[in-house]
């Protein structure tokens, strides 16, 4: 795939040529079209050449990428094939890229594979952010249980007074009557046997 640009300035005859190859791949049981090298010409002969990386597509789509460029700073899709030929001397950087090789249609492109990973930085920050929020409330849920089974234990430890039962045949040992005015009562007179549980 050729684009010509013809005389510009002093470059005569500029020509930036993509070399697309397409291939079948079993797993994905369909063809996949790569750009596997990029060549810029002028005066009529190849200046620079850059070998293209993860540059494919399937055959049916086209393939997007904001930057496709030979610098560092957008990923350096496109390297320099050797270090002794003039591709060092040049930057290459082709911004809103999109490329179909084959099975176009009516002369438009066809759904476009982007280059953006499923696994960006944005999204590997968000998915962080989400484990640290997942973990606080997990924590603040684990705190709040522990809490209610303080109160229940609390509940069962400030109970009102108790007094153990005694024996029936030990009442009469135990016990003094108090004089009333018709009533009978009882007080203890060993104190032992009287337990309060706070």
């Amino acid at each position: 795939l050729s684009l010509k640009f013809g005389d510009i300035g002093n470059l005569k005859g500029l020509v930036i040529r993509f070399l697309l190859t397409t291939s079948y791949y079993q797993l994905s049981v369909q063809n996949w079209f790569s750009l596997h090298r990029l060549q810029l010409l002028y005066n009529h002969s190849v200046q620079a050449t850059f070998n293209a990386t993860r540059i494919h597509a399937p055959a049916t789509y086209s393939y997007h990428c904001d930057h496709v460029s030979s610098l560092q700073r957008y990923d350096a899709l496109l390297i320099p094939s050797s270090a002794n030929d003039l591709s060092q001397l040049w930057e290459v950087t082709f911004i809103d890229f999109q490329i179909q090789g084959f099975n176009i249609q009516e002369g438009h492109f066809a759904y476009a594979k982007d280059c953006a990973s499923f696994f960006s930085p944005a999204i590997l920050m968000g998915l962080v952010m989400s484990l640290i929020l997942l973990l606080v409330l997990a924590y603040a849920l684990h705190m709040l249980i522990h809490l209610k089974s303080l109160d229940r234990h609390y509940e069962c430890k400030a109970s009102p007074a108790y007094f153990a039962q005694m024996k029936d045949n030990d009442m009469g040992d135990e016990k003094e009557p108090l004089r009333n005015s018709g009533n009978e009562s009882y007080e203890l007179r060993n104190k032992q046997f009287g337990k309060i549980y706070i």
